[in-house]
């Protein structure tokens, strides 16, 4: 019986020896061992070797980088406005042994730390520049808080503020202002709107004018070329007309009787030209002053000064001479 029970102490003993002299570290984590109560060593992760009443395991601490967020604390910018605000900290242990012993509790140092930093940066500024530049905020508190924490084993990598809460009574003016805000930008955008319209529709009326100036332009070109065309054509006609005529007559040998009325025939045809002011006819045909005088010409009796000729002119009453630069009415 005894010696059973010697047996039981004995192997009892030899698991709790056993358990003492080896351990097993995580990855990413370190333990700070000390022997006979003094720092030894600090321990990567992997299989550890201790030896047993000797070393102990003082922390196990995680090298991973960790986050960790602090109560909401009150705090009053320069303009006398108290806030509410939310941090959070990004935070990693780079020196074990000084995170350990540097500091007793490592978090609670940190977060009032980050209280009192956070409470000078915010009570330097304005509630308005407080809502608006967060990033300057975070980077001012996380240059702060790492110059200290550094002495700790710790480095701060991030401060952000997760959250600002202004009073009740800034809340509702801060949506007021901003109503008014969103007003004026609608209002602007509608006067924009218009002032774009207007200005398109006079470039619409202006491009409208010229189109309708050019059109008019070309109108009146393509007439004159039509009215020019026609006249040239009318004249080709004469001349052609003039030229079959001579042909024939001299084809068919006509007689003087046949030369007076083919020179009757033709002289309005002379009166159509603008540059005819006078005509000249011989003594023969002064038979033919009634005919002149019902085609708008006159025909003044030969004359000894004419050498025996008479003298037509354009005019509106027999026996009447208009001066050569006289229009024709």
């Amino acid at each position: 019986m005894v010696l059973g029970i010697v047996a039981a102490v004995v192997v009892l003993l030899g698991l709790i020896t056993m358990w003492r002299t080896v351990k097993i570290v995580p990855q990413a984590r370190v333990v700070v061992i000390q022997r006979l109560g003094r720092y030894l060593k600090t321990a990567d992760s992997g299989p550890l070797l201790l030896i047993p009443y000797m070393d102990k395991v003082q922390i196990t601490l995680d090298m991973r980088e960790q986050v960790v967020a602090f109560p909401r604390q009150a705090v009053i910018t320069e303009d006398n406005v108290g806030i509410q605000i939310d941090t959070v900290i990004y935070y990693q242990i780079i020196d074990p042994k000084r995170a350990t012993y540097a500091v007793a509790n490592l978090l609670g140092a940190m977060e009032q730390l980050t209280i009192t930093t956070l409470r000078n940066v915010i009570g330097g500024m304005t509630l308005d520049k407080t809502l608006t530049s967060r990033e300057d905020i975070n980077a001012k508190m996380r240059i702060s808080l790492d110059e200290v924490t550094e002495s700790w084993g710790t480095r701060v990598n991030r401060v952000e503020l997760r959250d600002i809460v202004p009073p009740e009574d800034v809340q509702h003016a801060m949506e007021k202002q901003m109503q008014a805000e969103r007003e004026k930008r609608a209002l602007i955008l509608a006067a924009e709107g218009q002032q774009q319209a207007a200005v398109l529709k006079a470039q619409g009326e202006k491009q409208a004018a010229v189109l309708k100036a050019e059109g008019e332009k070309q109108r009146a070109i393509l007439e004159a070329e039509g009215q020019a065309e026609a006249l040239v054509k009318v004249q080709t006609a004469q001349a052609e007309g003039v030229s079959r005529l001579f042909s024939s007559l001299h084809d068919s040998a006509p007689t003087p009787d046949v030369l007076k009325y083919l020179y009757i025939q033709n002289l309005p045809r002379l009166a159509e030209g603008t540059a005819n002011k006078l005509f000249v006819v011989p003594s023969e045909l002064e038979g033919i002053a009634t005919a002149a005088n019902l085609l708008g010409a006159s025909i003044q009796a030969p004359d000894a000064a004419n050498g025996g000729q008479a003298q037509t002119g354009r005019t509106g009453q027999p026996g009447q001479r208009i001066p050569p630069d006289r229009p024709r009415p």
